[in-house]
């Protein structure tokens, strides 16, 4: 019987929770299916040459079999995915990973089912976004003015910037990577992960823990392929799938607080908001809120809400 070949697609170096996650995934495919299944992890695309946007197109045409990715790449597709771009909705990272697990989850899976040509396998936990900068201290949206941020491919991100005054550029993460140390960014913003395993904090001093959003990715199979593969196969797969993403939350869980105990004070200036001052941020980008909160289902906000 010939084997099924499964090639897993990321962006990130060996040592990322995301790529532990994806090599645990391979593990207990090949645990449970032994020679039936052949696995491929191709952990880093950017060392390819290619984007962190090439990914799911791989995955369409079947060059991949799966890959991790951000939500915001299929927001387009799918809009109810705006519910996690909207900035200071999710304030409880257990809640939303809870949401993301059960009811919530389940609708945004329909959804992709109904609108792409994909098979969404989990979500994972790519932590809340902080700034970060090499200008200046931020503690206020004064602060904010005037500084180009690069930010993800998200249309409603790039408008929650300019409301605070920032002057956004959406780059992909290789173009970023890559550019970080010239002068075409002043600022970015990402989960702690990010900043340390891409080397942000060489270049940028300051660093203000807003969490303004917080990140999902998903767990993305060709649809088409997922269904070719025999029951036993994808039986197997489901069951990875749950494994690898359960690991993902427990790493991603621990990590920030690992990360913090890296960053050396002589280089880099953690800024924690207080109560006021974070207040002052998410009075700032309420219109934005406002604007977009009537375009999403309201009985989805239940979810993170309570």
């Amino acid at each position: 019987m010939k084997s099924v070949v499964i090639k897993f697609g990321g962006y990130q170096q060996p040592t990322s929770i995301h790529t532990r996650a994806a090599a645990r995934f391979g593990e207990i495919v090949k645990s449970r299916l032994g020679n039936r299944v052949e696995f491929e992890l191709i952990a880093d695309v950017l060392a390819l040459g290619r984007g962190s946007g090439d990914l799911l197109p791989m995955v369409e045409r079947s060059e991949l079999s799966c890959c991790y990715i951000s939500t915001v790449r299929l927001t387009t597709a799918v809009p109810d995915f705006k519910l996690l771009e909207l900035p200071f909705i999710i304030k409880s990272r257990a809640a939303i990973i809870n949401a993301l697990n059960g009811e919530l989850g389940g609708h945004f899976k329909r959804r992709v089912h109904a609108s792409t040509p994909f098979h969404i396998g989990g979500f994972w936990d790519n932590g809340f976004r902080h700034f970060s900068n090499r200008v200046r201290a931020i503690r206020t949206p004064d602060d904010c003015r005037g500084l180009r941020i690069r930010t993800q491919m998200s249309e409603l991100h790039g408008e929650v910037f300019r409301q605070l005054g920032f002057e956004p550029v959406a780059a992909d993460i290789k173009e970023f990577v890559a550019e970080i140390a010239a002068d075409k960014f002043d600022a970015q913003d990402n989960p702690l992960t990010n900043i340390y395993n891409f080397g942000v904090h060489r270049h940028h001093r300051y660093l203000t823990l807003s969490g303004h959003f917080f990140g999902a990715s998903v767990l993305a199979f060709n649809a088409q392929t997922y269904q070719s593969w025999p029951p036993d196969v994808r039986i197997a797969v489901d069951a990875a799938a749950l494994e690898a993403t359960a690991l993902q939350h427990q790493l991603a869980a621990a990590e920030d607080a690992e990360i913090m105990a890296k960053f050396d004070a002589r280089t880099n200036e953690v800024i924690r908001l207080t109560a006021t001052e974070r207040a002052a941020f998410v009075d700032a980008v309420a219109p934005v809120v406002a604007r977009h909160r009537g375009e999403i289902d309201p009985m989805l906000f239940r979810h993170i809400e309570g």
